[in-house]
């Protein structure tokens, strides 16, 4: 196939103006983090400091600009990502598994399924806070606020787990059945191991959805707010470069998940391989 250098240089160009708008914003914010005492948002910069990170965490008191009040509401949204990642990988997966059968009105029960990221997250949340008014039920982070993140990242969990079982071999676990073991054996000793890493991708993208979602938390979040409703309410006010600060430390939170997650991925591919490698040795 014919290759043209105009045609590489041309790509080469977009994928950089790409990556640049992709990667820009958190490039800006991480150097006007690193704004003086008397800094703002703004360039040029007067000087460089860790003024606004160690105001952050503390260290300095407090000059003209507040402290963030993102203490609580970083609790709060850590702890509601991890309900939501865990019971969005479970549904997934039991949903996911329940369609590896076929079964009455399968390709209805699939899309009323991902109604969940298809409608509008505004929608949702309204949808929900009305609901809640009228059942005379008060509006939580905890309660109506884990309802809407669920309905919003439960799809996700259940296409990656759908496709995950998609490539499953399913002869494993007939030759399971076949020397004995139950069902819960069966999933406990052979089907787990083997969507694992599946089952982190759900956990992962499921938190990550949760812990930033917006227009579906400020209407059915209720009174104590989310991190992102905070840092919002934040720009509402008054920007200073200790949102900046905060903003490069969630980054570097994310990119320690993505980390972590990859650690997991690569033991439990290694431990695939070792096993397929004392399988091959016994054959």
């Amino acid at each position: 196939m014919y290759k043209s250098p105009i045609l590489k240089w041309i790509l080469g160009v977009y994928y950089g103006l790409f990556l640049l708008f992709l990667y820009g914003p958190f490039i800006v914010m991480g150097i006007l983090s690193f704004q003086p005492q008397n800094g703002g948002p703004q360039f040029p910069m007067r000087g460089f400091s860790i003024y606004w990170y160690e105001q952050l965490l503390g260290i300095i008191g407090t000059s003209r600009a507040a402290p963030l009040p993102v203490g609580p509401a970083l609790v709060r949204s850590l702890i509601l990502a991890f309900m939501v990642m865990v019971t969005s990988t479970v549904l997934g997966t039991i949903t996911a598994q329940a369609f590896r059968h076929r079964f009455k009105h399968t390709g209805f029960m699939f899309y009323l399924v991902m109604l969940g990221f298809i409608v509008p997250g505004v929608l949702v949340g309204l949808g929900v806070a009305l609901v809640s008014n009228q059942l005379h039920i008060d509006k939580h982070w905890w309660l109506t606020g884990y309802i809407v993140h669920v309905i919003y990242t439960f799809p996700f969990s259940f296409l990656v787990m759908l496709a995950i079982f998609n490539r499953f071999d399913r002869s494993v676990e007939e030759a399971s059945a076949s020397l004995g073991a139950g069902a819960a054996t069966t999933f406990r000793k052979i089907t787990f191991p083997l969507v694992f890493p599946g089952i982190l991708t759900s956990l992962l993208i499921a938190f990550t959805l949760s812990y930033d979602e917006f227009p579906r938390s400020i209407f059915a979040g209720g009174p104590q707010l989310t991190l992102p409703l905070t840092i919002y309410g934040q720009f509402g006010i008054e920007i200073h470069p200790n949102l900046f600060a905060f903003g490069v430390l969630s980054t570097l939170f994310s990119f320690a998940l993505l980390a972590v997650f990859a650690i997991l991925i690569a033991i439990s591919v290694k431990r695939r391989a070792r096993g397929r490698g004392i399988q091959e040795e016994i054959r």
